[in-house]
């Protein structure tokens, strides 16, 4: 497993790392047997970067982490999320209430400081406010948390925070059916030393290449209930797009691949084939997803043609089929 920069933070964190939303039962029911066991995997895999939240499973996911945790002789990274709890969205946030929020994410991860806390897709009034950077600012000098970084659903969100804040991190919506943030984004958090976290590398599943127009997902699975975006942003839940469509479209997509390539593998490693990308967060409920996830990170990059191809078809075929903006 190779290991990249996070940002100004000095991390030398995985540049495959794990999704845990999935471990808040956000995806079906999952045991804790079965949550360690992923767990125990990834780290097997050298995968050293957890991404969290306190609203995953109401805290679920941070407790199960905080628990694996304290059987463990190495530490990963453990990065977690602040401003989608009840208490605080849509238009409760005050500074108490973020760092009460903040302090039971300590206490379930069983930390003193937490290595990094992004803002959870905030409302964009909040953020744009501004004063929420420098509430995080005063929880890094407390000795809290360490660093702070927010994880966004719009560029041009991502941008404010570049222009506007310290952050050490931003993550955002970014895969082979979601390339915008290549043109400016990238090359400009580059030039400010911020990582970029990847997530929803494979759009929901998606991207994987092995969904069916007739999968059933759970009544508790987003993918049943956001599909359109009835629950939360719609791009969050397979890109945006509408998920007939969006079958479709991988289904075109593997024909641009070499013989012996899947879209998972082409998927993963595009992403990683941006200098810019810190690290990758990929959810899974399944051991055999992690191994194979973690596996990206030996493929050798794509060749240049296949790229091109690759971004030729998103911004000719995919982009249009967007819903709710990027």
């Amino acid at each position: 497993m190779k290991l990249r920069t996070l940002g100004h933070s000095g991390y030398q964190v995985s540049e495959i790392g794990l999704g845990c939303w999935q471990l808040g039962n956000d995806f079906g029911v999952l045991e804790d047997s079965a949550a360690a066991q992923i767990l125990d995997t990834a780290t097997e895999k050298g995968i050293n970067f957890l991404d969290t939240a306190d609203v995953y499973g109401g805290g679920l996911s941070e407790e199960r982490i905080g628990l694996w945790l304290k059987k463990q002789n190495t530490k990963p990274y453990v990065v977690t999320k602040v401003g989608r709890d009840g208490a605080l969205f849509p238009d409760g946030y005050t500074f108490d209430k973020v760092k009460a929020n903040i302090e039971g994410s300590v206490k379930r991860l069983g930390v003193e400081t937490l290595d990094l806390v992004q803002l959870h897709c905030i409302p964009r009034n909040v953020l744009f406010d501004g004063e929420i950077f420098n509430w995080m600012e005063k929880l890094q000098q407390t000795g809290l948390i360490r660093y702070y970084g927010a994880s966004v659903e719009m560029l041009d969100e991502a941008e404010f925070c570049l222009d506007n804040s310290n952050v050490t991190s931003l993550q955002i919506i970014f895969n082979l059916f979601r390339q915008d943030a290549t043109t400016a984004l990238l090359p400009k958090a580059a030039e400010k030393n911020v990582g970029i976290i990847a997530r929803l590398p494979l759009a929901s599943g998606i991207l994987s290449g092995k969904m069916q127009k007739n999968r059933v997902f759970e009544q508790g699975d987003h993918r049943n209930y956001n599909r359109n975006g009835d629950a939360f942003h719609v791009g969050e839940t397979f890109n945006g797009i509408e998920f007939e469509k969006a079958i479709d479209l991988a289904e075109q997509a593997k024909t641009l691949l070499p013989d012996g390539m899947s879209l998972q593998q082409a998927a993963m490693r595009w992403i990683l084939d941006q200098p810019a990308i810190s690290s990758i967060i990929a959810g899974t409920t399944k051991v055999e997803q992690v191994i194979s996830n973690a596996q990206a990170s030996d493929l050798p990059p794509l060749d240049k043609v296949l790229s091109a191809k690759l971004t030729e078809y998103y911004q000719q075929t995919v982009h249009q089929h967007i819903r709710g903006g990027i």
